[in-house]
């Protein structure tokens, strides 16, 4: 049976040895990391490096072969485990905003809690008007996602994972679908977040978004880790040939 006994000097989120395969294919072939509660990790790397399968294990979306992930003491990987507690405790933004069309951006911020936390609607309310004004949205908060642009229908989905009080928050390759220049408004969305102290993990293309706000970069390929460290050591004097060959394509 799961224990959490997590205590604020250990990482909030631990990746140990992690291995994943879909049929024949294996896609991680031993991860480990660890993310300290406040920090901000970005994973980058070609595309099929397993990016985002590693952040989709971290909330049980999908399930490890070995290896263990534990968030704030959370055994992630335990038969036993409440999904549903582990999700109260992880936020997670994907490409795809996934809102429901047939309601507003406020009622898509307040499902949840009202659903999942079984928190009053007077509250909900409340907090999902302040969570609207955070993404900078107040006067979008009547319109239907239809009538939203990608930027700000992306904006709402952080919101709704907001309303949930999550501990981390996941991203998912959130700016891929959204044109240039709605990007940079999700991209200063989520760099609030990490100035309130928000534990984020990233999975993203935007470099000058993970040199600026990254505590920590890891770069990934073929489901290993080739190659991390700082920003500043990352991008300036990275080692392994793979890691400089990708970062020449793209910067």
């Amino acid at each position: 049976m799961t224990v959490n006994n997590w205590t604020p000097e250990q990482p909030i989120v631990s990746v140990n040895n992690v291995h994943k395969s879909f049929g024949e294919l294996e896609v991680l072939k031993g991860i480990s990391f660890d993310v300290m509660k406040g920090e901000v990790i970005c994973i980058i790397g070609p595309s099929g490096s397993g990016k985002s399968t590693l952040i989709r294990c971290i909330n049980a979306l999908n399930e490890i072969n070995s290896g263990s992930i534990k968030v704030l003491g959370l055994e992630v990987n335990d038969p036993d485990l409440n999904k549903l507690e582990l999700r109260k405790k992880v936020g997670m933004v994907f490409q795809q905003y996934n809102l429901f069309p047939h309601k507003t951006a406020l009622e898509n911020i307040m499902m949840a809690p009202m659903l999942v936390l079984k928190e009053s609607k007077e509250d909900v309310h409340s907090k999902a008007q302040s969570l609207i004004r955070k993404v900078r949205l107040e006067d979008k908060q009547n319109s239907f996602p239809g009538e939203l642009s990608g930027g700000q229908q992306q904006r709402v989905a952080i919101a709704r994972s907001l309303a949930m009080n999550p501990d981390v928050m996941l991203f998912d390759e959130v700016t891929a679908a959204l044109d240039p220049e709605t990007v940079k408004e999700v991209l200063v969305t989520i760099k609030d977040l990490a100035a309130e102290g928000m534990t984020c993990i990233l999975v993203t293309h935007e470099m000058g978004f993970a040199r600026e706000l990254a505590d920590h970069i890891y770069f990934t390929d073929r489901g290993v880790i080739v190659e991390h460290g700082p920003p500043a050591t990352f991008f300036e004097n990275a080692q392994d040939p793979r890691t400089k060959e990708f970062l020449s394509q793209i910067l």
